[in-house]
């Protein structure tokens, strides 16, 4: 082949060039973790950076403005002032998630797609560690909705009990990625409106079915039996999903009849 004949140059076969500012940023990120930054701790000023990358002080400035929208870091100004190494919370972390799904008409089906496959691969990694003080927080959040709430608000909060439950389980896990995820869904669930709109009607509905799973989970976390563990969790959130589907029909039915029902009733007045 000759020189002519070559099909590409070796700056096609590298793709497109990256902006400066990844590239700084994706540097300040390994500067980080192979000097073992901590929370608290400082960066190099804002020349040494200039220097250290042989950037323009816009650019840098422009990285360090993307770590901080990334809650990796904070700019502090006066006497002392800088930017420093932050930790992100999970909760600032599922925002960023949640602002991202925001606009992606999110449904229940999405969400229990999502959680029948991973609630029991969670809950098969936390049961070799789950310790007895974290199976009696688990005893103690079911008897938060283990009866009939007494108004609405006991009607919520035993609701978002409910989805603690698997929060709690989560945080035994020895995979931090499966563990966030699980976490995350629940809060989604939490956050969506119709969801929001079946957690608040008072529909009259059997919770026993799904206690009495928790209840079995508690009992196969605690002689450690994962294969157990796995399989109650993997009824549990199939039957999880058809209860929340069928409840959210019957509050779509109800919507249906009471937007049909004023417009009947006009008509009749007006004959």
């Amino acid at each position: 082949m000759s020189e002519h004949d070559s099909p590409e140059t070796p700056a096609a076969a590298a793709g497109p060039r990256r902006k400066r500012t990844d590239e700084i940023v994706d540097a300040i990120k390994r500067m980080i973790v192979e000097h073992g930054l901590a929370p608290g701790d400082r960066l190099p000023q804002e020349r040494d950076l200039i220097s250290q990358f042989a950037a323009g002080k816009s650019t840098v400035r422009e990285a360090l403005k993307s770590l901080e929208v990334q809650g990796l870091i904070s700019m502090r100004t006066g006497p002392g002032g800088g930017a420093f190494i932050e930790r992100m919370s999970e909760g600032r972390a599922m925002s960023l998630l949640s602002n991202f799904l925001f606009a992606k008409n999110l449904s229940i089906a999405n969400i229990y797609e999502m959680r029948k496959v991973l609630e029991p691969q969670v809950a098969a990694s936390a049961t070799p560690h789950i310790d007895e003080a974290g199976l009696k927080r688990l005893e103690a959040i079911i008897g938060i909705y283990d009866h009939e709430p007494a108004d609405a608000t006991e009607r919520w909060n035993q609701r978002m009990a409910e989805l603690d439950f698997h929060g709690v389980v989560a945080q035994y896990s020895d995979n931090p990625i499966l563990a966030f995820t699980c976490r995350f869904l629940q809060r989604l669930l939490k956050d969506l409106t119709i969801a929001q709109d079946i957690y608040v009607h008072p529909e009259p509905v059997s919770r026993a079915r799904g206690i009495q799973h928790q209840r079995d989970l508690i009992v196969a976390m605690r002689r450690r039996d994962t294969e157990a563990a796995a399989a109650i969790l993997s009824v549990h959130m199939a039957e999880a999903e058809q209860h929340m589907l069928d409840l959210q029909a019957k509050l779509m039915d109800r919507f249906l009849i009471e937007e049909v029902t004023p417009a009947r009733t006009r008509k009749r007045r007006t004959a």
